[in-house]
């Protein structure tokens, strides 16, 4: 499965799978994040539910703390 995650095209071995993989596969899991698929944010409570497709779009944003 082709993917572009924040402008750079990765490819992936899974036919198919949920953004909640994605994150994990990413190493991005228990980190705040902000994920957009095609334009739309996928609110956390949906990653589980939200199937990529080849060709999918993302941009993946993580939260930074500070003071």
């Amino acid at each position: 499965m082709q993917l572009t995650i924040n402008g750079k095209p990765r490819s992936f071995e899974a036919a198919s799978f949920n953004v909640a993989n994605l994150v994990l596969n990413l190493d991005l899991g228990g980190k705040r994040l902000a994920i957009e698929l095609n334009g739309e944010i996928v609110p956390r409570s949906q990653f589980e539910a939200i199937l990529l497709a080849d060709g999918d779009q993302l941009e993946i944003v993580g939260a930074v703390g500070g003071g």
